[in-house]
Formats: structure tokens, C-alpha cells, sequence
């Protein structure tokens, strides 16, 4: 019985290693398409504000030219942050806020089916958005990112720049 115990504990362990080692490639892979995702969205906006403005009228948005302009922006801008992994946490919580929103003024039906039909919560257009938004938000960026990068290079010259200042 200890002998397979200890053949679990030792499976189970190569296991976590395989999925702890698929984590970044995974963050990467849903940043690369959901960045492009968002860029595409946001372009296609940008490129047709008096079409945005209108639907945000006709939404009840206040200011809709201004967040036509700002939400436009936002998803290409963010997109191409979101795909880098370049300020990952701060670009996924401002999309999260645009997808909520998106549900709140674009689907409210869709939002409030969420538990009565969640298919229908799942079918709507922001759903998928909201989903990479959300896990970049909670899981970071991953290793294959400009942010960690940026944490690699400043812990590497951290020493260097301790003895500079003594």
C-alpha cells in the first residue's frame, strides 16, 4: 500500500509539473488572441465613430461621442497592451469594466439570464471578451510577458543599484 502511495504522489507530482509548465504558454496563447481580438473590435469602431456614436445614442450612453472616442481607444489601445503583456493587470481590469458594461447597456437581457438561461448569458457577444479579460486580470500575464520582463530586468539590476547608491 506505501509503495502506491508514493507511485500516486510521484504521478501526481509530474502531473502538476506538466500543468504548471502549460500555465504560460496558455496566458500567452489567450493574450495573443484576445488582444487581437479586442484590437480588431476597437479598430473597426475607430474607423466608424459615426456608427458608434449612433448605436451609443440610441443606447441611452451618456456622452456618446466621448465614449464612442474613449471605448474605441480603449480596445485598440488595450488589445495591443493585452497581446504584449505590457501593463497585463491594469489594460485586463479597464476591458473587464468595458465588457461589464457592454453587458449592462448592449445585452441586459443576455446579463440577466445568467442564471434563468445561461446559454443565452454565454451567446452574447461579450461573454468570450469578458472570460480573457477576467483570467488575465486574476492570473497575470504569465512568464512570456513584457511585464515579466520588466520584473526580471529590475530584480537583476536591483543589486547593482544598491551598490550604486552606497
Amino acid at each position: 500500500m506505501s509503495n502506491l502511495l508514493k507511485l500516486i504522489d510521484k504521478l501526481n507530482g509530474w502531473f502538476l509539473r506538466a500543468a504548471n509548465f502549460c500555465q504560460s504558454p496558455l496566458l500567452l496563447a489567450i493574450r495573443l488572441y484576445w488582444g487581437w481580438q479586442f484590437f480588431e473590435a476597437g479598430w473597426g469602431k475607430v474607423m466608424n465613430i459615426p456608427h458608434v456614436v449612433e448605436y451609443f445614442t440610441s443606447l441611452g450612453v451618456p456622452a456618446p461621442t466621448l465614449n464612442a472616442y474613449f471605448i474605441s481607444w480603449l480596445e485598440v489601445v488595450g488589445g495591443i497592451l493585452l497581446a504584449l503583456g505590457l501593463f497585463s493587470r491594469l489594460t485586463s481590469l479597464l476591458l473587464t469594466g468595458d465588457m461589464i458594461v457592454a453587458y449592462i447597456v448592449g445585452d441586459r437581457e443576455a446579463l440577466g439570464s445568467i442564471f434563468s438561461d445561461p446559454n443565452r448569458f454565454y451567446a452574447a457577444a461579450p461573454y468570450t471578451f469578458l472570460f480573457a479579460s477576467i483570467l488575465i486580470l486574476v492570473f497575470g500575464p504569465g512568464k512570456l510577458s513584457l511585464d515579466s520582463l520588466i520584473v526580471w530586468y529590475r530584480k537583476k539590476r536591483a543589486p547593482e543599484l544598491e551598490v550604486a547608491a552606497s
